[in-house]
């Protein structure tokens, strides 16, 4: 019997320790005084378009973003996508399979796409500019998000931005048969984030 209650017991303090490692971890992951938000990824999107003689515009199935931030004052948030490039859909097979392919996104060898913010400026009552690192095809350069925000101030808002970069920077240098693309492509977030704890986030006057 002894040695059954100290096996009890001995379970007790180990199931205790790891609650209290565990309950240190997310104290550390989210410091106290830090709005935190939570992107939901099925009120949110992330599309495409590119001029040409056919159109080609289309929206990416899979992907991820996160917002966070190291104090209230919102030019400290930092804005994470990651897009998993073998997603794309233009609505046509075609297009797909030639945008997944080498001449474009190249998705076997480098599968996904991404933009993490390096710096936030607000520029008016409700936009911003988002500088950060667009990686696509493994090239990395540094390209501009304009942002615009929508219910500021009450803890659930829309975020809606674009990007346009020249693909042929990015080493997308072919065509589609048939097809004339312009160089420009022009990408578009629409995503919807709510602060689930934390303080407010402190805007510009």
């Amino acid at each position: 019997m002894n040695v059954i209650r100290s096996s009890k017991k001995l379970s007790v303090l180990v199931l205790s320790a790891l609650f209290s490692l565990a309950a240190g971890t997310l104290a550390a992951q989210a410091p106290s005084g830090v709005p935190v938000f939570k992107v939901t990824p099925l009120d949110s999107k992330v599309t495409f378009g590119v001029d040409a003689s056919v159109s080609i515009q289309g929206t990416f199935k899979k992907w991820d973003a996160t917002l966070t931030m190291t104090s209230p004052d919102v030019t400290t948030a930092v804005l994470d996508i990651k897009i998993d490039a073998a997603s794309v859909d233009t609505g046509s097979g075609m297009k797909n399979d030639k945008l997944k392919s080498k001449d474009f996104f190249n998705v076997e060898q480098d599968p996904y796409i991404t933009f993490k913010s390096t710096k936030v400026t607000q520029t008016g009552p409700n936009t911003f500019e988002v500088d950060g690192d667009f990686t696509i095809r493994g090239v990395t350069k540094q390209e501009k998000l304009l942002l615009n925000l929508a219910g500021k101030g009450t803890g659930h808002g829309t975020i809606t931005g674009t990007m346009a970069f020249d693909r042929k920077e990015f080493g997308m240098n072919s065509g589609i048969p048939f097809i004339k693309i312009a160089n420009r492509v022009e990408v578009t977030v629409n995503l919807t984030a709510t602060r689930v704890s934390g303080p407010p986030v402190k805007f510009q006057q």
